[in-house]
């Protein structure tokens, strides 16, 4: 009997490091994206992400409808290459991340600055799917606002 707790417990231990172990290269695999921005690498950013990523953003229309944006990815990278090593910092927080097997979603909100200057925060919402082992980014929607964000400083 007392063999059989002591394989149990070890049984528990291991698949709870393995449901951290996913977080954490779920967070790695979207720390690896930001870092890519933050250096304008273009291909780093492109290799964080499947080959059908979908990026969209929530926003208001010059009418104040709200509506969803479609971004392509070939726009984003190409964008983000473009632009000067350090010019764009967006920071995050991982407030919620969940695992099945082979789907992972984050929820991360953020503050976004250009240039060292706060411009907007809102909220990245993040869907995952594990490819041979690695982790890719397959959608991306966020929100985009001015007011009431938590702006470091």
């Amino acid at each position: 009997m007392r063999y059989f707790l002591i394989v149990l417990t070890m049984l528990g231990l291991s698949m709870t490091t393995k449901a951290q172990s996913a977080e954490d290269s779920v967070k790695a695999t979207i720390n690896k994206m930001f870092d890519a921005m933050r250096k304008a690498d273009g291909e780093m950013l492109k290799s964080c992400f499947s080959d059908s990523i979908v990026f969209q953003t929530i926003a208001r229309s010059k009418e104040g409808k709200m509506i969803v944006r479609n971004e392509s990815a070939d726009g984003f990278v190409s964008q983000i290459s473009k632009a000067t090593a350090g010019l764009l910092d967006e920071r995050i927080t991982y407030e919620t991340i969940k695992v099945d097997g082979p789907l992972a979603l984050a929820w991360t909100p953020y503050s976004f600055y250009y240039n060292g200057n706060f411009s907007h925060c809102g909220v990245n919402s993040f869907q995952l799917v594990r490819f041979d082992g690695e982790w890719k980014i397959q959608y991306i929607i966020d929100t985009r606002r001015r007011q009431g964000c938590m702006v470091e400083q």
